[in-house]
């Protein structure tokens, strides 16, 4: 049993499962999470959207709920393909992107291609610095993976990914397991482990530096797999960027602070996206976020 109802969209390779959310008339948002994640990443972020916009977040092909084929091309660019096929069968062909990891990939991947009206990226993927060594590692011993190294890895995967491993729970940590652990799960771990090849985001700075729509990248300080120099470098490549540092946070943003980055997400696209006014909301344990570049004068929110 999943953790939501989830609709299903056939593409070329199989099956898109995604979680559809909002009134289907208003402005999308597209939340897009990594090859080794799902959309359950999403679960603080997706009620707060909802009032507000139509919110789609696909598991990505191999991912989640949706398929994983044998032969299909889990690469990068495929999985954006695979991405924008499930849009145009929805009809939407303007939109806000936000990605996590190498959902992030896809995400810039998806900006380029044209149709993103505002871009947020999280501890996403970059240029020539990824597949992390983490997984560089695990792709050097994939033909040899069992069920029991998949279900350890996932819980060194969390523990180094996050600055607070605490706040994850075991319902949490099963819920991302739980593909992993079908019939299949050994085989859909390797075919998207051998995605994760590196090509698809090198040489892009130029694309970047074109993209006229707001963007904001958001990145754990303590990021163990992507370092926080990278947001910097989105940062710098992307002409309508901001970019917040948050301390004491890992990879895994919207696990270690949820009650902090949902929020903070939902304001920029009220501003940014849909151009309403700016609210203030005052959390009682907020984290506190380093703004590390601003925008423009004419563009700060």
């Amino acid at each position: 049993m999943t953790w939501t109802e989830k609709r299903r969209v056939a593409i070329a390779d199989g099956e898109l499962a995604f979680v559809e959310t909002g009134d289907p008339e208003a402005p999308a948002v597209v939340l897009l999470s990594g090859g080794l994640t799902s959309s359950y990443l999403w679960r603080a972020l997706i009620p707060l959207l909802s009032p507000w916009v139509r919110v789609i977040a696909p598991d990505l092909l191999g991912s989640g709920d949706s398929d994983s084929p044998e032969g299909a091309d889990f690469r990068l660019a495929a999985q954006a393909a695979n991405v924008r096929s499930l849009l145009e069968a929805l009809g939407l062909e303007r939109f806000a992107v936000a990605g996590h990891g190498r959902g992030g990939g896809v995400a810039q991947l998806l900006a380029i291609e044209g149709g993103v009206e505002a871009l947020v990226l999280i501890d996403s993927i970059a240029f020539d610095a990824w597949p992390s060594p983490q997984i560089l590692e695990v792709r050097l011993r994939v033909g040899d993976v069992d069920a029991a190294f998949v279900r350890s890895w996932f819980d060194t995967f969390f523990d180094a990914g996050m600055g607070h491993r605490e706040r994850l729970s075991d319902a949490d940590l099963q819920e991302y397991r739980r593909p992993f652990e079908r019939a299949d799960g050994v085989q859909r771990f390797a075919r998207i482990v051998a995605g994760f090849d590196g090509e698809g985001l090198v040489g892009l700075e130029p694309r970047l530096a074109e993209l006229e729509i707001p963007a904001f990248v958001l990145w754990g300080e303590d990021d163990a797999f992507l370092p926080a120099e990278l947001a910097e470098r989105l940062g710098d490549a992307l002409p309508w960027a901001s970019v917040a540092l948050l301390p004491g946070c890992g990879h895994f943003l919207l696990e270690d602070a949820p009650e902090t980055v949902a929020p903070l997400i939902v304001q920029w696209l009220r501003t940014q996206y849909l151009r309403l006014p700016q609210a203030h909301a005052h959390e009682e344990g907020a984290v506190t976020v380093e703004l590390g570049r601003r925008p423009p004068e004419d563009d700060r929110w």
